[in-house]
């Protein structure tokens, strides 16, 4: 996992290596700068029209764009700067680029039909935005917004021939870097170039604010993170990018006990379904036994469609306390399919019982009315998966701030970790960008968007199936937080294995393809 970093977080590591005499302000600048056209060269090496846009904003970022119309001015390229805002009024560094670049080229004004003008000349040129970057907390100007409505159908205008490349400085403008919100306005783009670290905005999408369409994940494109000399050490507090899964995820010798042994429970008659794929999940990610525990009613249902995976009737919550005294059962796994009375009962039998312990779907809807009895109860070997309708349900108040536009930066990697420490447990959110957070702050992010996006999971099951991944690997001895993570990352990635047509019992049948793939 790498580092992802707020933009206070990003501000605080450069301030202290200028601080520190390791790197200047202007040789960040230039560094950032040459990094970008870098980048561009890279992801477009036959570019056919040697022109540029560049949109300079008020600030640093600004400064970035006038270094890239710089160097690209020096390899041939025909650039039009645009200036928002007053030059004289521009940041030290930002106004020594600047004026660097006013002494070879023109700095044009702000002018919308100019913009769009000279935008139509390009063909396949380029569209820099140096506007505003990470240093954004607020909507767009009307005046930037109205730009980018003018010039944003260029982008789309010819899909299958030459058009404007969109390059974003950082993150695109408009976009909280923080928590991925959009802003208003936000400018979208091709390829993003982000510096020293990808930024939390760059892999979030916030999905529980109808009002503002296109997060800082669908916004951003491709995103390339350049080196731009500051010290490599890591930064405290910072949020993790899940990229695969933990190197101790596949099994060692030993026999079926040392991989450990699942409960899962199950409903009533003809509501197994959900439980059997989390059931066969915790199978295929290695869990050594699995059994499914359900009402004596529900029994014949189920041993009709399992054959690995064992079976016992289980009436009550007193039953469920008798079984734990066998220590072998390790791993236990509620909710999906259980049933709201059901759940009431059992899920305080299997936490008095301090196993490690996923609950999901009816386990967590149980206690809506009353979250404090569950989080009086959660100890620090649970896992909650809420999803945002039940993460509102048990945190009112966190989801509330998610949307609240007075709290632009506020993001779901913020939310996460403060419900975590309510609830005492790891909480794993989900959503196209899935967030896992301790109790103690630790916190990771993955983002299945982009190149990454596995729409197919928006299907009928797979959470699920999510939460017996997660309680077979916690059946192998994972920590609640590694588990997630691996599962958050299995989950997805089966998906894209799979494709089109995917339905819930596909996910568990994928993996042994994902585990060959992975090597470990």
């Amino acid at each position: 996992m790498r580092e992802i970093l707020t933009a206070e977080q990003m501000r605080a590591h450069e301030r202290a290596a200028i601080e520190g005499g390791a790197v200047t302000g202007l040789e960040l600048m230039e560094r950032a700068g040459a990094g970008v056209v870098e980048a561009i060269f890279a992801r477009w090496p036959d570019l056919a029209t040697t022109g540029a846009v560049i949109l300079c904003g008020p600030g640093n970022n600004g400064g970035d764009g006038y270094v890239i119309a710089r160097l690209l001015s020096a390899r041939g390229w025909n650039v039009s700067c645009f200036a928002y805002g007053d030059p004289a009024r521009l940041p030290p560094d930002a106004k020594a680029n600047h004026d660097r670049w006013a002494a070879t080229g023109a700095v044009l004004r702000w002018d919308d039909a100019a913009i769009e003008d000279r935008i139509d000349t390009l063909q396949d040129g380029l569209v820099i935005d140096a506007l505003f970057g990470t240093g954004l907390t607020r909507a767009m100007p009307e005046d930037t917004a109205k730009t980018w409505r003018a010039i944003y159908p260029r982008r789309f205008s010819n899909p299958s021939g030459p058009r404007p490349r969109f390059v974003a400085v950082d993150i695109p403008s408009g976009i909280s870097s923080d928590s991925g919100r959009n802003l208003d306005g936000a400018f979208p783009a091709d390829l993003t170039v982000s510096f020293h670290r990808a930024k939390c905005g760059h892999y979030l999408d916030p999905d529980m604010d109808p009002d503002r369409p296109g997060g800082g994940a669908t916004m951003s494109g491709e995103v390339v993170v350049a080196d731009i000399g500051l010290p490599q050490t890591g930064v405290k507090d910072a949020a993790q990018l899940i990229e695969r899964p933990s190197n101790f995820l596949m099994k060692r010798t030993g026999h079926k006990y040392s991989h450990g042994h699942a409960l899962v429970l199950a409903g009533g008659t003809g509501k197994g379904g959900a439980a059997r794929l989390a059931a066969r999940a915790a199978l295929r990610i290695g869990a050594g036994l699995v059994t499914l525990a359900c009402p004596q009613s529900a029994l014949a249902e189920n041993a009709a469609q399992l054959t690995a995976v064992m079976l016992t009737p289980l009436p009550d919550g007193y039953s469920l306390r008798g079984m734990l005294a066998d220590a072998r059962l390790n791993a236990l796994c509620l909710g999906p399919g259980l049933g709201q009375a059901r759940a009431q009962e059992m899920v305080p039998a299997a936490l008095w019982g301090k196993r490690a312990t996923v609950l999901d779907a009816d386990a967590l809807t149980a206690f809506r009315d009353d979250p404090e009895t569950l989080f009086a109860q959660l100890h620090e070997g649970c896992v909650i998966t809420p999803h945002p309708g039940e993460f509102r349900a048990l945190f009112p108040n966190l989801a509330d701030a998610l949307v609240d536009p007075a709290r632009p930066a506020y993001s779901k990697l913020d939310a996460t970790r403060e419900a975590a420490a309510r609830a005492g447990c790891t909480v794993l959110l989900k959503g196209p960008d899935t967030v896992i957070a301790t109790p103690e702050g630790r916190a990771a992010l993955h983002s299945a968007t982009g190149a990454h996006a596995a729409p197919w999971l928006a299907t009928a099951g797979a959470g699920d199936v999510l939460a017996g991944l997660i309680a077979g690997l916690l059946a192998r001895g994972f920590s609640p937080f590694d588990a997630a993570c691996s599962a958050a990352w299995l989950h997805a990635a089966a998906a894209r294995s799979f494709g089109p047509g995917l339905i819930a019992e596909d996910l568990p049948e994928e993996l042994p393809k994902i585990l060959r793939a992975l090597d470990l």
